[in-house]
């Protein structure tokens, strides 16, 4: 790689503060792309992959197809013990003029500003921020909050309160509770917090509405909801019921089961707020 990406910045903060569980005016619809050895994947339950493409391929079509922005997570980088492929990253960022984040064995300081150099606008740290809480703050403080996103990946309890968080690509219980969590992660200086419902991952039955909502009404920072995505209605759900800032969806766009298009056109006949397609 030659050089840094420069890219138009994205227009929004999505970061601004809200009161809890109130949600913002415009709701976003994410395009996940599940990266391991350089190949878009997907599975259930974090397990199971299957190859569904080539990232900078799939980034441009999502974008193109109308997505709000594109997430990049290299899902195997941390338990593999190696750092996203920054190549990766760049090849993706080239085609987007949309927000771009990227996540995926980011351990360091150093590790978000190469992303940040590669053409991502914003970083998702998850097994490195429960281990190291403090690089939160060390990437909020160099690159600003709006440029943090905090990933949970989640297992329900008996009941919402009781859900816990799980890393290395959900393989590893983190001994912590989601909603003390998610507080403490706003607290040192998370801009968003992704919520993934292990759970729910890959199912295709609907979001995990209920701990979504949980968790939306515990901080003032942006959720966006993830894992369990089927149809049209599950997003209207997930705005509404769980109170979600974004929905986060793979499958569905990858195999053409939902359009973009689709989503956006049922939640505004539903009365959420949406940013039509360009």
């Amino acid at each position: 790689m030659s050089q840094a990406i420069s890219r138009p910045a994205p227009t929004r903060d999505q970061s601004q503060k809200r009161e809890p569980g109130a949600g913002h005016l415009t709701k976003r619809v994410i395009a996940c792309l599940d990266v391991a050895a350089g190949r878009v994947v997907k599975g259930l339950k974090f397990r199971r992959l299957q190859d569904v493409g080539a990232p900078a391929d799939l980034a441009k079509a999502h974008a193109g197809a109308g997505a709000d922005e594109v997430v990049l997570l290299d899902i195997t980088a941390t338990i593999e013990g190696r750092k996203t492929f920054v190549d990766v990253v760049y090849q993706a960022a080239r085609h987007l003029f949309i927000p771009f984040t990227v996540g995926g064995g980011i351990e360091t300081l150093e590790d978000a500003a190469r992303l940040f150099d590669a053409g991502a606008d914003k970083v998702s740290i998850n097994s490195s921020a429960v281990r190291t809480p403090q690089i939160i703050e060390q990437i909020a403080s160099r690159f600003g909050s709006q440029a943090v996103i905090v990933a949970v990946d989640a297992k329900r309890g008996e009941g919402v309160a009781d859900s816990t968080v799980w890393v290395d690509s959900g393989l590893s219980p983190a001994g912590k509770n989601v909603l003390d969590w998610v507080r403490e992660s706003e607290q040192r200086g998370a801009g968003e917090i992704l919520l993934t419902s292990i759970d729910n991952d890959g199912t295709q039955m609907g979001f995990d509405c209920e701990l979504t909502a949980a968790v939306s009404a515990m901080i003032t920072i942006p959720v966006i909801a993830s894992g369990g995505a089927g149809n049209a209605n599950h997003f209207i759900e997930v705005f509404s019921a769980g109170k979600a800032d974004a929905a986060l969806a793979a499958s569905i766009f990858h195999y053409g089961t939902c359009s973009i298009a689709e989503v956006k056109q049922a939640a505004l006949g539903a009365g959420i707020p949406m940013r039509w397609p360009c």
